[in-house]
């Protein structure tokens, strides 16, 4: 097995049952397999600079898919990216305010923009997620890019606002469940795998000299793309179907390729 590059999700696959932090034994693995010559990617629906908080001890060592592939940064230079048209990403936004209790995150490059309809809900992003947030009275006000629209649904957006939301905009716009509460409009060739792929490109490795983690959703074309997909053990059964490789645990299976890389 030669692996090059490690990609892994955070939101139920580094991070469990809502965590806000890793572990110190992640972040040592992160630095033991730079040792050997191999990177770590954080592949995330979170923001930039939410997820350089999350890795500070290794945060200059890793690349970053942010924003479920729409940015990929790695050594603070933008790698890729791709946006929302500006009209189309209006309309969305338009549709989910006026659905019940849903509310709006918008992705800019370094700050989620929101126009709450519960002040909690901007105060959950800033002081639980840890975004950088910037509260709107109106999205319009928004000049930058549009990376990603996601509506929020607490009470679980699958079962409830998701199937409308999908029915109606995912031929537009590539749309995918990311989490229990979350629904996630990017560009329509947006995903983890093309992100995955364009950081080979830029390294000059190939996908069959990865291996990566995910469990959800907006996670498949990263698992179908890397050489070596885990999906995690608590996954849908339609997603574990796609991976060749299921795990309960990321730490488990680094810990495996570091004593092999160390014998």
């Amino acid at each position: 097995m030669t692996i090059k590059l490690i990609a892994s999700d955070l939101d139920g696959t580094l991070l469990h049952n809502g965590a806000q932090s890793l572990g110190n034994e992640i972040i040592t693995y992160i630095e033991r397999l730079a040792d050997h010559g191999i990177l770590f990617a954080a592949a995330s629906g979170r923001q930039y600079p939410n997820l350089k908080r999350l890795f500070e001890p290794v945060k200059d060592k890793i690349a970053y898919i942010c924003e479920n592939g729409a940015l990929v940064i790695y050594q603070d230079t933008i790698l890729s990216k791709s946006n929302i048209d500006r009209e189309l990403g209006l309309q969305i936004m338009e549709d989910i305010y006026q659905k019940g209790d849903c509310e709006i995150l918008l992705s800019g490059q370094s700050t989620s923009y929101v126009q709450p309809k519960n002040p909690a809900f901007a105060y959950f992003l800033e002081h639980i997620v840890h975004n950088n947030v910037t509260v709107v009275k109106d999205f319009h006000e928004v000049k930058e890019p549009f990376y990603k629209i996601s509506a929020f649904e607490q009470i679980g957006i699958a079962k409830n606002s998701g199937p409308y939301f999908m029915n109606k905009w995912s031929s537009q716009l590539s749309a995918t469940f990311s989490g229990f509460e979350w629904l996630d409009f990017m560009h329509p060739q947006t995903n983890k795998g093309n992100a995955l792929q364009a950081l080979c490109d830029h390294l000059h490795i190939s996908t069959k000299e990865t291996m990566a983690f995910g469990d959800n959703f907006n996670d498949i074309e990263m698992l179908t793309t890397a050489g070596y997909g885990y999906a995690m053990s608590g996954a849908n059964e339609e997603i574990k179907a796609l991976t060749p490789y299921t795990t309960h645990s990321v730490e488990e299976v680094l810990r495996s390729l570091l004593e092999e890389l160390e014998q």
